[in-house]
């Protein structure tokens, strides 16, 4: 039958007659192991992309740990004041709120660089962990 074709009604009659026709016995359970293969499939490539993320997250908040440590070591004047351009706009935008927490604010103004490279690995952790909880629920559902 031609592609450009339209079927006629009659693929049905057809495939009716060659099952008909096929003499190689089928056995009872292929539909259920055909299933389960390919559920099996899907699967391993689920918790293959999940290791995958989870081995690149990993990869990437070593990475930049390392590359905050080498930074701080190798360019202390430069890390230092672009890190302390950072806090000081972090401090006078936030100044009147974190006025309230004298105790807070100072411990952060000590040692505030610290919690900025945690604050950024923990953002990058929690982004990578709520990608792969989100996308493979989404797509399993």
């Amino acid at each position: 039958m031609p592609a450009n074709r339209p079927n006629q009604g009659n693929f049905d009659e057809i495939l009716g007659r060659a099952l008909r026709r096929h003499s190689e016995p089928v056995p009872a359970d292929f539909t259920e192991r055909m299933l389960r293969q390919a559920r099996e499939l899907d699967e391993k490539r689920i918790i293959s992309r999940v290791i995958w993320q989870g081995r690149l997250a990993l990869a990437g908040t070593i990475l930049l740990g390392v590359a905050a440590i080498v930074g701080i070591v190798a360019l202390p004047g430069r890390i230092g004041a672009v890190l302390r351009s950072v806090g000081v706009g972090f401090t006078d935008r936030g100044g009147a709120l974190l006025d309230r927490f004298p105790q807070a604010v100072g411990a952060v103004r000590n040692e505030w660089q610290l919690y900025a490279v945690l604050a950024v690995l923990v953002g990058f952790a929690v982004y990578f962990f709520l990608d792969m909880l989100l996308s493979d629920r989404a797509r399993m559902a």
